[in-house]
């Protein structure tokens, strides 16, 4: 698809800018890498499916195999009240660094977490506490753009900062009655829009891996909160990768399920028009065996329409891989120590599993940036204009002015932040070519079907979660279109799965996206827990 001169010239004016936003950035002496301390408590250290399983048994488990930093509390009784404990002295700890958990709910935690207790002691079955509480007394966070009960529900507005959840999500109820314990809500970008979670609600989330590099967005708060171990499961959403990049910048897990099988309801600013069929709702944890009993619990009877209780054999796996987009001229190229880790994947899965990875070029996915900005900016089926991002800063309320929001905010006036503002600015310019915004859509139905036939029944594909490692602050500002990686994959509407690989020579977490056809969510959740114990899953960070 040839760009017009216009487009051109746009196109060599943006990658000057960021290349001086970039220099100038870098001037700017960094101040030394600095992580977190590590946790201390081996409670931190439970899955939350092995934590609720301690705490119905009520008795030292029988044996069985278990990593090594596990062994410290395996012959321990051990109390909700304990492990609800742990995390809150561990939030007190780190939080201050990183500020990802914005509003707690300590109390009332503590006292479902004795009534937990009281309902263990009254000794029913322990088969049937599986079955009605899969997640009985796990900590659990939630993105603060999620209504929970006497929570704060602002998605970083200013306009917001007064509205208090009176209800909850659907997700978060769900998880409550499958007995999870929220803590509190965590910080996003405003509005839910950008890859760095910073606003003028609660200021700007640090990454626990170097505090001066971003988190990630727009569920920047929660991936921080669980590779610092403040949590071990947490509620996220994604309309561009907004549960995927934060997971992979943060070193944990992120699942963006299949379009339409878990509720998006109950969340700030709820997608309308086309947009409905870009967001998606799904789990983020720590470790990769809680992804499919927390996406079991979220989905409710959607999950009727997954195939999770199918037995997977990686064997039979049909692997392909793409080590980059093709080389969109948005989006930068893809790092070095990301490509290797990738081709470190390849070949574990060759030579492990005798399987053939076929490398493939997908041609589209060089336009992923251009197609996600028009499929987003379309008219739905009923020919419903997608909402402008202008109303939803002044939250149906006064009406707000991008040009006007970039003058005071270059004096420090403005309630709204620099990338919300630029969104602001240039989301009309998407619908100044709607003949090439056609072509675009028209381009997004055909990507669609050659991945569909591509993946077919039983194939994943293995793919950048991004094209670097998490960057410094402020720097996303100029390369704004990274995000493109993990948004191609809302358009597509397909399941993905991003899974942690180690670190990288700076000590940041590095990660790749399994990908497979609709509804086929189980394969890439199989993959991510071969994966975890391939590769390690989550790294403690803060270790010397």
């Amino acid at each position: 698809m040839a760009l017009s001169r216009a487009e051109r010239w746009l196109v060599l004016l943006l990658r000057l800018l960021s290349r001086a936003g970039l220099a100038l950035l870098g001037l700017v002496a960094p101040a030394p890498p600095r992580a977190v301390p590590p946790p201390r408590h081996p409670l931190l250290l439970l899955p939350a499916r092995r934590l609720a399983a301690r705490l119905r048994a009520r008795q030292p488990p029988s044996p069985a195999p278990v990593s090594a930093r596990f062994l410290p509390y395996l012959v321990l009784q051990v109390t909700c009240v304990e492990v609800v404990e742990a995390y809150v002295e561990r939030v007190r700890e780190v939080n201050p660094l990183i500020n990802a958990l914005v509003k707690d709910r300590f109390e009332e935690a503590l006292q479902e977490a004795r009534q937990v207790d009281k309902l263990l002691s009254e000794g029913p079955d322990d088969d049937c506490l599986e079955e009605k509480f899969p997640l009985l007394g796990v900590p659990i966070t939630v993105k603060e753009a999620f209504s929970l009960h006497g929570m704060p529900n602002t998605s970083g507005l200013v306009s917001r900062r007064n509205v208090i959840a009176t209800s909850d999500a659907p997700v978060v109820s769900r998880l409550k009655q499958a007995g999870a314990i929220p803590l509190g809500v965590t910080n996003c970008s405003e509005l839910c829009m950008w890859f760095e979670s910073s606003n003028k609600v609660y200021g700007r989330t640090n990454n626990p891996y170097d505090l001066q590099r971003i988190a990630g967005g727009s569920s920047g708060g929660e991936g921080s909160v669980l590779a610092a171990a403040c949590s071990v499961i947490g509620v996220g959403s994604d309309i561009g990768g907004s549960i995927r990049m934060p997971a992979f910048f943060n070193g944990v897990f992120g699942h963006k399920p299949t379009a339409g099988v878990v509720p998006n309801d109950g969340q700030f600013p709820i997608a309308q028009g086309v947009r409905t069929s870009l967001l998606c709702t799904g789990p983020m944890c720590r470790y990769a065996e809680d992804l499919e009993p927390m996406l079991r619990v979220m989905a409710g009877s959607g999950v009727n329409k997954l195939k999770l209780d199918e037995k997977v054999s990686l064997g039979k796996i049909k692997f392909h891989c793409m080590d980059h987009d093709g080389g969109s001229i948005f989006v930068s190229p893809v790092d070095k120590e990301i490509l290797q880790a990738q081709k470190k994947v390849v070949e574990h899965l060759k030579g492990e599993l005798g399987v053939q990875v076929q490398p493939v070029a997908i041609h589209k996915m060089k336009y992923s940036f251009q197609i996600w900005s028009a499929m987003m900016s379309s008219k739905d089926s009923d020919g419903q204009e997608a909402q402008l991002f202008t109303d939803l800063l002044g939250d149906h309320g006064k009406p707000v002015w991008p040009l006007w929001e970039l003058m005071k905010w270059l004096v420090g006036m403005s309630s709204h932040t620099l990338p919300a503002i630029a969104l602001g600015l240039t989301e009309k310019l998407v619908k100044l070519n709607p003949a090439g915004n056609a072509k675009l859509v028209s381009m997004a139905k055909s990507l669609q079907e050659e991945m569909e036939a591509l993946l077919g029944p039983d194939g994943v594909l293995l793919y950048p979660s991004h094209p670097t490692v998490a960057p410094r602050h402020h720097s996303p500002i100029c390369t704004p279109f990274n995000f493109a990686y993990t948004a191609i994959f809302n358009v597509l509407g397909l399941p993905v799965t991003q899974c942690p690989l180690g670190l990288s020579s700076e000590g940041l977490p590095l990660g790749i996206q399994l990908v497979a056809a609709s509804y086929n969510d189980h394969l890439t959740l199989a993959v991510a827990r071969y994966l975890e114990k391939a590769f390690g899953g989550w790294v403690l960070p803060g270790q010397v």
